[in-house]
Formats: structure tokens, sequence, C-alpha cells
């Protein structure tokens, strides 16, 4: 069995432009600590420190990172930077950190030019969760067990719904 924290291992960044942003973006490290995926996290700003994103970016893919998950409110140009500065795919979480409720993180995560894709999630925690499970589904394409972790994982939600019915009878 892979040791997930090897650094061979980490298969996903996840990124964030603030240590404010954590509680957020747990809910990725979570879905990925659940399936076992390897990942690492980064703290940068693509506009305090954009040296030191374009540098974390154009080395991903020589460190075998394969997805990278990231998260930032306010202005949220975090995953636009960092997907013109790799070919890896990048998912956008934008973060309610704002008296705009994450919607100025959102269309500046979401309205890209084109040429530099961005796969955005819904704002906050479910967006997070979802982007770790879109970063899972790329990763199973070429991952049989990991495939299967995911089909139990749908399956068990699929059985939680049933479960809540039953409930309500």
């Amino acid at each position: 069995m892979k040791d997930k924290n090897d650094p061979q291992n980490i298969l996903v960044s996840v990124v964030m432009g603030s240590d404010s942003d954590l509680p957020v973006m747990s809910e990725a490290t979570k879905i990925l600590e659940e399936f076992g995926i390897g990942y690492e996290l980064i703290l940068t700003s693509a506009h305090r420190a954009p040296e030191r994103t374009a540098k974390f970016a154009s080395e991903a893919k020589n460190k075998g990172i394969k997805i990278i998950i990231a998260g930032a409110g306010a202005a949220a140009h975090l995953a636009g930077v960092i997907a013109s500065h790799t070919p890896l795919p990048v998912i956008g979480v934008p973060i309610d950190a704002t008296a705009l409720k994450g919607l100025d993180a959102l269309l500046a995560t979401v309205q890209m030019p084109g040429g530099i894709p961005v796969a955005t999630m819904a704002i906050g925690k479910a967006g997070a969760k979802n982007a770790a499970l879109f970063a899972v589904r790329m990763l199973a394409l070429s991952d049989k067990a990991l495939a299967d972790k995911l089909d139990a994982y749908i399956l068990q939600m699929a059985q939680e719904v049933e479960s809540k019915q039953e409930k309500l009878k």
C-alpha cells in the first residue's frame, strides 16, 4: 500500500490564498484523506506573493502533482494565476471573504479568458468538498482501486438518502 504522505505519492496540491481559508479548504483535505489520496497544503497569494505563486505553479507538474485545488476569496485571482503557469488541471474554490459573500470570488474564479481553464466549484465548504471529489473522479479514470472506492462512496450517499426517507415514514 502506498504511503499517502510520501512526497512521491502526493498527487494533489490544495492551495490557499490566506491561512484564514483553512476552515473552508479543510473540507477538501477531509475528502482526499477519506480516499487515501496524498496531498500537500500550500499557502501563497496571487497578489501578495506573485513570484512564489508562479514558482509553485510552474514546478508542480515536475513534483508529480496531478491536480491543483485553489481556494481564494475577495478578488480570487489565485486559481487563474496558477492555471496560467501550469498545464495541470486547476479547480477553483471561491471563498466568502468579503461583504459580497463570495460572489466577487466566484466571478473572479469562473470568468477566465479563453485558453486559461479553471474548473470552478460552489462558494465555500460545499465547493471545497466538491473540488476534492472532482479531483477523485479525475484520478479514478486511471486507478481501478480508486474508482471502486468512488463507486462505494456514491452508493453510500444514495443509501443515506434511502435511510433518511425511511425515518420520515
